[in-house]
């Protein structure tokens, strides 16, 4: 590589003298690690370890040899979680990760080419923005952004710095899934007219709790980020973050992502929808306070948090919410999310999938499996097949970031924009009680300036998306 520097060489994704590029191509693992001599290594800060932070540090790991990849820095404001995450990379890779809390000083490492961003949802968009700034490539999970305008401004702030920014919508590299699209897409059941999005997960009250002190470790300033001052709260903090609007979106903004997305992709809609219509509400919980001796005993569940059945909650954000949508030609879109007891749909009873029927016959989507049924026949006619399907989602942002090419990224910024914006249209339309009408060419709202100040958010300084990226 004559005098090609290492940051020019990532950009450029230039494989060896030949020139050649790998998105596309559909190397193996074998292959690929076959010619990675050819490649310089690509060093990986994962920012925000806990949880799902954990499963990123699992996979990028795991493609150390096959990738030539190094998880050089593991990065969050609370420190407690530094040890095991220094613990599993070690033992994963047998190099020994730094550690940061201030996620400012991993984008001022010149030696880091890829952040992957599992911060909660309000630090997503500034933190992609910051990253490509200083020229790192970004994969950031699912919702793409806290709210629409942010999507916005991510998509400029990729084309602008000339670095891949990816979503973490794991589907998109499904490889049964990008069969059951291909199928749709082929005309499989007809002309598609309807998708509807499943989100049943019956979650009990996460409870209340009094203001208190951060714990020890814990850069709370930092935590808050973009999101307006107040004080301390556990059951505002890890994983609970996920219920309140300053920092969340609800499961319509958790769960929703993947699915809505998936639901855009076989509708084949590259576009916003022209209207929405969102209504649900928190339902099924107490709303008086337990005395002590009748208060449920809490229930640690998944994100390292107790719940309480049905006790009184602080929750803001809806546990039931249906959204109707409609694209300019008509072809309609429905996402419903239950967080209480229900029964399922499809074939054999899904809680979390997608349902898309045809002028022919309609198909289902439910995990990695999927069946697709002919007019009123109850035996399906076309499937997946045995075997592992899954794809790596994360060894296909590699393989675009040597490429070079966002079209070999499977969940490209702009598509990880117009999925979680149909997240945030539905939310919009639930938080102010009525119908929609969205102008997706200038990203507004028809005659409602109410439901435009909900695209976006006042921003608590320094912690600004800046309007010109």
């Amino acid at each position: 590589m004559k005098n090609t520097s290492r940051r020019d060489f990532l950009r450029r994704g230039t494989l060896g003298t030949a020139g050649l590029t790998i998105g596309g191509l559909g190397f193996s693992a074998k292959s690929y690690a076959a010619i990675r001599g050819a490649n310089e290594r690509i060093n990986i800060a994962v920012i925000g370890i806990r949880n799902q932070g954990t499963v990123h540090l699992n996979s990028w790991c795991g493609l150390k040899d096959s990738h030539n990849a190094q998880v050089r820095t593991v990065c969050d404001t609370d420190e407690a979680l530094f040890a095991p995450a220094v613990q599993l990379v070690e033992k994963k890779t047998g190099v020994k990760p730094a550690t940061e809390w201030d996620l400012r000083r991993v984008f001022a490492d010149k030696e880091i080419d890829v952040v992957s961003i599992v911060t909660p949802n309000h630090w997503h968009a500034l933190a992609t923005v910051w990253a490509c700034q200083a020229g790192k490539h970004v994969y950031v999970e699912k919702p793409a952004s806290h709210n629409l305008w942010e999507g916005r401004k991510m998509i400029e702030a990729a084309r602008k710095y000339g670095v891949r920014v990816g979503v973490g919508l794991n589907n998109r590299s499904n490889r049964n899934v990008r069969e059951a699209m291909a199928f749709l897409h082929s005309g499989g059941i007809g002309e598609v007219y309807l998708a509807r999005s499943l989100c049943f997960k019956a979650r009990d009250s996460y409870g209340l709790a009094k203001d208190g002190t951060p714990p020890d470790g814990l850069h709370y300033d930092l935590w808050l980020g973009p999101a307006p001052w107040r004080p301390y709260n556990e059951k505002r903090g890890h994983y609970n973050w996920h219920w309140y609007w300053d920092t969340g979106n609800g499961d319509t903004g958790n769960t929703g992502p993947h699915q809505l997305d998936l639901a855009r992709w076989g509708l084949a809609k590259n576009e916003h929808p022209v209207s929405v219509y969102s209504a649900g509400g928190l339902y099924g919980f107490s709303r008086e306070d337990a005395p002590p001796e009748k208060r449920t005993k809490g229930t640690r569940v998944y994100g390292g948090v107790e719940t309480y059945g049905r006790d009184r909650t602080s929750q803001e954000t809806p546990n039931t919410q249906t959204a109707v949508f409609k694209y300019a030609d008509g072809t309609m879109l429905e996402m419903e999310t239950r967080g209480r007891y229900t029964n399922h749909e499809g074939s054999k009873g899904q809680e979390v999938g997608n349902l898309f029927y045809g002028s022919d016959g309609w198909l289902e989507i439910s995990g990695n499996t999927w069946k697709a049924f002919r007019q009123r026949g109850r035996e399906p006619v076309a499937g997946s097949k045995d075997g592992e399907r899954e794809g790596n989602h994360w060894a296909n942002f590699l393989e675009a970031v040597r490429a070079g090419r966002d079209d070999a990224l499977h969940a490209d910024i702009h598509d990880g924009h117009l999925s979680t914006s149909l997240c945030h249209l539905a939310n919009i339309s639930y938080r102010t009680g009525r119908a929609l009408r969205f102008m997706g060419e200038y990203e507004r709202f028809a005659h409602d300036p109410e439901a435009d100040t909900l695209l976006t958010r006042v921003y608590r300084k320094p912690y600004v998306v800046p309007e010109n990226v």
